[in-house]
Order: structure tokens, then sequence, then C-alpha cells
């Protein structure tokens, strides 16, 4: 008589995922990077964080100094060519390596920036399509209502746009209140900000005005370059609107102060 068999299947391996923490998550915003890895981790990836991680240039890049921005990809591209998976909070800067590199560099270098390319994710795009992450049994986060801002370089260059509101729905039960113009710049846009002060500083007053007349009480987005700039004229304006990036929100995090208010 043949015994049955009690093996239990394998657990599918865990997706083996670097964290590129970005230079504004480190300055400026340390819980979005803390957030990111515990989505990841719920999401049931295996994540590191490269110490010597550095910029990935794109400041230079924009800029027009490719010279200086041509070292600070090869490191880059050194540092993480060994993962699965390279994942971070930004579209910026996930645009920046996967649309970018490939035109910055030529040769040998061209060809490792394409390879990388193909692994790198922006954060929302990761954990939607290819980690599929879902609430389980877990409760949903409490939010209250939430406007989206789309970054023009994770909505044009990597065509981010869905994968944000279907975690929300997923994750906290929230559907965004579309902002009019989402899709519109917001005014940040690098160095433009720095070079055309006078217009970003109407384009954000337009894309803030936007935001308000949602009555949403969060604006959150991906990139932090945008929700700075966005946080930095609703403080001035007195404006109440809480402006957070989307990884605390689908973690919970609404304990942190709101971007642009410093600590409390």
């Amino acid at each position: 008589m043949t015994t049955p068999s009690t093996d239990q299947p394998s657990p599918p391996p865990a997706l083996r995922v670097s964290l590129f923490v970005t230079c504004l998550a480190d300055l400026f915003r340390p819980s979005v990077a803390f957030a990111s890895i515990k989505l990841l981790e719920q999401a049931g990836c295996e994540v590191t964080v490269p110490l010597s991680q550095t910029c990935c240039g794109q400041p230079a890049y924009n800029t027009g100094d490719f010279e200086s921005s041509i070292p600070l990809a090869q490191q880059l591209i050194r540092q993480y060519e060994g993962a699965d998976y390279v994942v971070m909070p930004s579209g910026s800067c996930a645009g920046m390596i996967c649309e970018h590199y490939p035109k910055l560099l030529d040769g040998e270098w061209r060809e490792r920036a394409l390879r990388l390319a193909a692994k790198t994710f922006e954060l929302t795009t990761f954990l939607n399509d290819i980690a599929h992450l879902d609430r389980g049994d877990r409760a949903p986060v409490e939010l209250p209502g939430v406007t989206y801002h789309d970054s023009c370089a994770g909505l044009r260059e990597l065509g981010i746009k869905s994968q944000p509101r279907a975690l929300l729905e997923k994750l906290c039960d929230t559907q965004v209140q579309e902002l009019q113009q989402t899709e519109v710049c917001c005014g940040f846009g690098g160095t433009f900000c720095a070079k055309m002060p006078d217009i970003s500083g109407k384009m954000v007053e337009d894309k803030l005005a936007s935001a308000l007349a949602t009555k949403a009480q969060i604006l959150a987005g991906g990139d932090l370059g945008c929700l700075l700039n966005i946080a930095g004229r609703a403080k001035r304006n007195g404006a109440t609107i809480e402006v957070r990036h989307i990884a605390e929100l689908l973690t919970g995090d609404l304990d942190s102060p709101p971007i642009g208010h410093g600590k409390q």
C-alpha cells in the first residue's frame, strides 16, 4: 500500500529587490524609503538597500551637463546590475535610468544600461504589476479624502497612471478624488523651477488651486520633487491640504507630519 505523500509544495521564491532610495527621500523624507521597504516586504520581497548608492545623475543631466552625469550613471549601474529587480519611490529617477541612461552612454555601457533598465521599476508599478500586492486579510488603511498628482516623468516616460490608484483602492478602499488637469505639470520640472521661477510659480499655484477645489484632505503623489514644490506653495498660502507620498498612505503612516511641516 502506498502511503500518501505529506510533502507540501514549496513556496514560490521571494522576489529579490534592491531599493534605490533617491536623494530627495534620503535628505528630506526618509519615511518614504522606510514605507517603501515595508510595502515591498508585505509583497513578499527580499529587500536590500546598497549603502554606497548616490545620485542617479538626473540634476546634472537636466542642465545639459552630460559629462558629469556619465560617471554617476556608471557608478549606479555597477552597484545595481547584479540585482534581480531595482525599485525606487520616484518616477523621475526610474525614468532617468530606464529612458535616459541608454541615450547617455555608448558601447558596452549602453548595453549594461539597457539590461539594468529592463529590471528597474517605480514603486507603485512594481507593487501593482509585478509583485501583485493586495491587502490579504488585513483591514484596509483608513484615509480621509485623497486627490492625486501625476508627475510628468512617471506619466509620460513610464506610463504610471492606473497603478497608484489601483493600490489605493486595494489597500485603502479609497477612490481618488480626481483634480482637474491632473496630467498638467506642477511647475517643478527638475531645474525648470530654478531657471524660470515666475512661470513655475504660476503653474504650481494653478495645481494647488485645482487640488483644493476637490475638497480632498490629502494630495498624494509618487515623486518627491513635485510634492515638495506643491507643499511649499501650500504652506506659503496657508492652505490646510496635507501633501504626502503615496508610499506613506499605503502603509497608513499618517503620524509623520505632512511634507513641508517639519517635525512636530
